[in-house]
């Protein structure tokens, strides 16, 4: 992974890029097919990937593509990187030596962007180790138009490395065989000790930022003494002719040779076409992208047998003899164990490790990782027994056999780790890989890596992805950081099929969303808003016969006790936990005219469906859509014309919907119990037109 400076050269000259391809994507030719699509990006965006040889053995070598957020590629590396050595069975003692990480840095980056020690945090942890990843700064004495001195407080861009005890090596950038010296002992030190090792070149920038600049205006003194100063092959060119290796025609002629190099391949550029793009070779192969929008809609099956669903059963609720557990997660097991033998009452928890442990017995591996995500943030998940005498570590789901199941407890880090695991499953599809938050908004601080990877990463460099992101979300009156998972911002992101986006209230839902999302011909990233309270509503429960047999994800979920579509003349449309607050305050209210319609999936938006299931009810005389977030924030702009449009195509005489829910805010929750309680309150009142049905049945009671 790099940055843009020194890109091309990478390109060309260490992992073979044919200089034809690379004239042709600059004269604005496609580096893809004509008829593949997507955006495509600026070409020192793009990456590539070789096989080379050296000294007999084949290497193969690969440019991760990147954005200009500088340093943002260097966990998705680190997460690719620890995937290729997943694939060879390189992890452990004394492994780690088959694949290597390399990060190019500038310097003002290397001291200046948080990624990097985020990224150092790695080094030696457990589940993100990558057995020493080498760290080479082309340390040039200028960040755009920033001197040192300017952009950190010590004198040498390399110094974070300390904190993990990098050896940092330090090296002349004028002399290239103390330069390569330097690049031999960091990977021999990589290869013996399994470290981070740091190379510090010290050189300058010849032309400013770039060729079109002018840094005279902000360095004067530097710039003038780097006209007067010789470039690199000057210097080199000279010692080699002093020391009798070459004579002094041998550079001017060799000079010559590759400039008509690069006219023979400037002119082969202009007839270049792309004949093949690289999505899906290696790992990816059986796979593709969907060849229309609708096919990414379709529902797959996803139930499994009996026979499956009751041997995982005894895996979940068995105790290994000898193993002395905590005396709260001996109920937690046995109430699972009661779950199984009556065939109802399934929760959250449970449904999320029959999803885990159906795919690991069909050969799928899968990772989780989080902050939390052994035990689960809420003490719901417990993917970890540990015995209470001596911290033995017991993990049922890597009891079971074809696919290895493993869960992180991460460093106290979202925008590297997200990352991380973004270039872990963008180099194994045949992972399911998840990134647990803490808070569905401690995302916000990996937000880069959700707009530039996640989102997008597709459309500019054609490159597929099945990361889930399992966020938790919804409003119980704990305030502006532990309610919102930020939905506004990721339905914002969503357009041509990109991403996909669920709000989901039923653990048997939950379950088939996480087997859908490795049973289908196709990857893309996943994001769920995960529920707090409902891991132990109990209105949020599923049976046995939810997960066995024909099943399937149910992108709309109907109502619990529904009226009769003839009957009904409101329907209210949510998403989430609310369906909950919804339903049991208008079976109070005795309500027998309204529906609660669930959008278990906002993107892609379930618009035929919804149609379908509209179109059944010719008494409709109001549409709501309720949500528990501030109107500028929550689902409420995306959907609003989504069901306009289902409205239209379902016939309704009703040709909008109405909103309700809390009034716009600059913060997403309130910090006061007690308003929140009364916020709460008035938007169901508002849904469900509860004050004016009150006063109805008042007028009729005193008639």
């Amino acid at each position: 992974g790099m940055a843009h400076r020194g890109r091309l050269n990478v390109l060309a000259n260490v992992l073979a890029k044919p200089y034809r391809v690379i004239f042709h994507e600059f004269s604005g030719g496609t580096a893809n097919p004509e008829d593949v699509g997507g955006s495509g990006d600026v070409k020192y965006h793009l990456g590539t990937s070789t096989d080379r040889e050296f000294d007999g053995i084949k290497v193969h070598m690969s440019l991760q593509p990147n954005p200009s957020h500088l340093e943002t590629v260097d966990p998705v590396v680190l997460g690719k990187a620890r995937a290729q050595q997943a694939f060879r069975d390189d992890i452990g003692k004394g492994k780690h030596k088959q694949v290597l990480p390399i990060l190019i840095h500038g310097d003002a980056a290397f001291a200046g962007q948080g990624i990097v020690w985020e990224c150092f945090g790695f080094s030696g942890v457990r589940g993100y180790n990558t057995g020493g990843c080498i760290h080479f700064i082309i340390n040039n004495q200028i960040g755009f138009t920033t001197s040192p001195q300017f952009s950190r407080g010590s004198p040498y861009p390399s110094d974070v490395a300390k904190g993990v005890q990098a050896p940092i090596i330090h090296v002349n950038g004028d002399d290239p065989e103390a330069v390569t010296f330097a690049c031999k002992l960091a990977i021999d030190y990589r290869q013996k000790f399994g470290r981070d090792v740091v190379v510090d070149m010290w050189c300058y920038r010849r032309f400013g930022h770039n060729e079109g600049d002018e840094p005279s205006f902000t360095q004067p003194l530097m710039y003038a003494k780097i006209k007067q100063h010789p470039a690199v092959s000057e210097i080199y060119a000279r010692r080699l002719v002093e020391q009798g290796v070459i004579d002094k025609d041998w550079k001017g002629e060799n000079e010559d040779r590759f400039v008509a190099t690069l006219e023979n391949e400037f002119e082969a550029a202009k007839s270049y076409k792309a004949n093949e793009a690289d999505w899906f070779g290696g790992r990816w192969s059986g796979l593709n992208k969907p060849a229309d929008p609708e096919t990414a809609r379709r529902n797959v099956a996803t139930g499994i047998d009996q026979k499956r669903f009751d041997a995982l059963g005894r895996t979940l609720t068995t105790v290994p003899e000898g193993l002395t557990i905590h005396k709260t997660l001996a109920r937690v097991i046995e109430a699972k164990r009661q779950m199984f033998g009556e065939g109802q009452g399934f929760d959250w928890a449970t449904a999320e490790a029959l999803a885990f442990g159906s795919l690991l017995t069909e050969g799928f591996n899968v990772r989780l990782s989080g902050q939390d995500s052994g035990r689960g943030t809420f003490s719901q998940r417990h993917a970890v027994w540990v015995d209470q005498t001596d911290e033995r570590k017991y993990v049922p789901l890597t009891t079971l056999p074809h696919g290895k199941f493993e869960v992180h407890d991460s460093p106290l880090s979202e925008y590297g780790v997200l990352g991380f695991e973004y270039g872990y499953a963008s180099a194994d599809p045949k992972t399911l890989v998840l990134w647990e938050a803490q808070f569905g908004d401690f995302a916000n601080g990996a937000q880069i890596v959700i707009d530039q990877y996640i989102a997008a990463s597709e459309a500019k460099w054609l490159r597929a992805n099945g990361l889930v992101m399992l966020l938790p979300h919804g409003y119980e009156g704990q305030g502006p950081e532990h309610s919102s998972a930020r939905l506004e911002r990721y339905l914002q992101l969503c357009a041509e099929d990109n991403i996909q986006v669920c709000n989901i209230t039923s653990p048997a839902n939950y379950f088939h969303v996480l087997r859908r999302q490795m049973q289908r011909p196709f990857r893309k990233p996943l994001i769920i808003m995960t529920p707090k309270s409902l891991l132990r509503h109990p209105l949020a429960k599923s049976k046995a016969s939810d997960f066995v047999g024909e099943g399937h994800f149910m992108r709309i979920l109907s109502d619990i006790n529904p009226a009769a579509d003839a009957d009904t003349k409101r329907v209210v449309l949510c998403s989430g936990k609310v369906a909950y607050d919804l339903i049991e305050a208008r079976d109070a209210a005795g309500i027998t005219d309204t529906q609660i319609i669930r959008l278990e999936q906002l993107y892609p938006f379930p618009g035929e469906p919804l149609a379908l299931r509209l179109s059944r009810m010719a008494n409709l005389e109001e549409v709501v859509w309720c949500q528990e977030e501030p109107r500028n924030n929550g689902a409420w702009f995306f959907v609003e014309p989504l069901i306009e449009e289902a409205l239209k195509a379902a016939g309704s005489k009703v040709s909008r919907a109405r909103y309700a829910g809390r009034n716009a805010a600059a913060s997403p929750a309130t910090g006061l119990a007690k308003r929140h309680a009364a916020e709460q309150a008035a938007l169901i009142s508002n849904a469900l037109s509860l004050s004016v049905r009150g006063e109805l049945r008042r007028t009729k009671k005193k008639a």
